[in-house]
């Protein structure tokens, strides 16, 4: 199969075609050529599009396929769908599946149901078995059958006695652990960011010292340790200044955030809209204001969408029984070429990219001539109106629905295919 994209303006600090536009021709999964006004076969799929910028494919680091157990929900092959309509080629996914991902067969029947197809997919594996918080789930065989990274996902891992033999463990082949930061003892029956607007909906608020304390924890066993220790979901200014001063001291920690942390404020949830129902929950302007500059500032080390899909039942309810989560991989790039107008599509690009690469020590794929082609294209001033139209999941549940956007994922090329919105 040959593929030409015409015209295209190269988006990739690593590629020595970076800000160029060039033609590049693509033949067998393979890039043969990257040049101008290059030729191609009779049979080859022509690409060309006003504004149309290629990357390296984009990886995000935290994202729930449902499968098993849910797949009513999403499943392996819907969760691919909606990563090549947000322009991923790699997605990271968590463990939160019945049965949990803790077992050798478990993360083989990920990589097993997805190889060689359109998307990656790398399972996270259990830190603890079932996710109870109790005791460590097999994760050296699960890191030698191809598990990315470790977590306990979507159920913030509570003991500190575990978590400590957690980071032992994953130092032995360099591995990290993933946390969602959240003390549960604080603030478990919270239903969103405590503060001004939660006393004035009447709702049980979720403090943001539930989420401090808990990274001030795992900071203090990452630097015991010297073990690696990665945040997600940040969604505090505290925690963007917490995590910097232990970067600085050394502390082996990388945190991400996520774009619905960068567009939404508790605020945004005063006509009690469930999609906006999240954990962490979304915080003050201020805050959000702060997680913007981090990102501006290289302080985030990458994006996580945390695509959380839910059936219609689970959020067509009243907000205090609504689920948790909202899908996120088709909207991702826009919210935050739309929520960070300052910063420089470049900088978002490389962020998607190689952030999450870099963070869990994935290869990264490179845009020369003779390297695997896996690409994301996408155009930074595309504007539309996000609707169902632009979804791939099986489920719907997204605040972005009916919102103005800029900046759209337009295809993805990788293992030998490739996908066009």
């Amino acid at each position: 199969m040959h593929i030409l994209l015409k015209n295209v303006r190269i988006v990739a600090s690593h590629s020595p075609f970076n800000g160029q536009q060039k033609d590049i021709l693509i033949s067998n999964g393979i890039i043969q050529q990257i040049g101008d006004e290059l030729s191609a076969p009779e049979d080859a799929q022509v690409i060309s599009s006003d504004d149309l910028h290629v990357s390296t494919g984009w990886a995000d680091v935290f994202a729930n396929f449902c499968d098993p157990g849910q797949e009513y929900k999403e499943d392996l092959q819907s969760g691919s769908r909606a990563a090549a309509v947000g322009g991923f080629t790699t997605v990271m996914v968590v463990p939160n599946t019945q049965p949990a991902i803790q077992t050798k067969p478990q993360v083989e029947y990920i990589l097993s149901q997805t190889r060689n197809g359109l998307v990656n997919v790398l399972p996270i594996g259990a830190i603890s078995k079932n996710l109870e918080g109790s005791s460590l789930a097999e994760m050296y065989e699960m890191r030698l059958t191809g598990a990315a990274a470790f977590s306990d996902g979507l159920k913030p891992l509570q003991s500190s006695g575990l978590m400590l033999k957690a980071l032992q463990y994953v130092k032995a082949f360099n591995g990290a652990v993933i946390q969602v930061p959240d003390d549960t003892s604080i603030s478990g029956h919270g239903l969103m960011h405590e503060g001004i607007h939660s006393t004035r909906l009447g709702m049980p608020g979720k403090p943001a010292i539930g989420e401090e304390i808990m990274i001030r924890r795992d900071l203090e066993l990452a630097r015991y340790t010297d073990s690696h220790i990665h945040f997600t979901a940040i969604s505090t200014a505290k925690s963007v200044e917490l995590i910097t001063a232990a970067k600085a001291e050394g502390v082996k920690v990388t945190c991400s955030v996520t774009p619905y942390h960068l567009t939404f404020t508790d605020a945004d949830l005063a006509d009690y809209d469930t999609n906006l129902k999240v954990n962490p929950p979304l915080r003050s302007a201020e805050d959000v204001a702060a997680l913007k500059a981090a990102v501006k500032n290289g302080q985030i080390d990458c994006f996580a969408t945390h695509h959380l899909p839910q059936d219609w039942d689970a959020k067509q309810v009243e907000f205090e029984y609504a689920k948790h989560g909202m899908i996120g991989l088709e909207s991702a790039f826009g919210a935050l070429v739309t929520a960070l107008p300052e910063v420089p599509v470049a900088q978002l690009a490389e962020m998607l990219a190689t952030g999450g690469r870099k963070v869990f020590d994935l290869p990264t794929p490179v845009i020369e001539e003779g390297a695997k082609a896996e690409l994301t294209l996408f155009s930074p001033s595309r504007e539309y109106t996000f609707s169902e139209a632009h979804i791939g999941s099986k489920s719907k549940n997204s605040a972005y629905l009916g919102r103005q956007l800029k900046g759209m994922a337009l295809g993805i090329i990788n293992n030998g295919k490739v996908y066009l919105g």
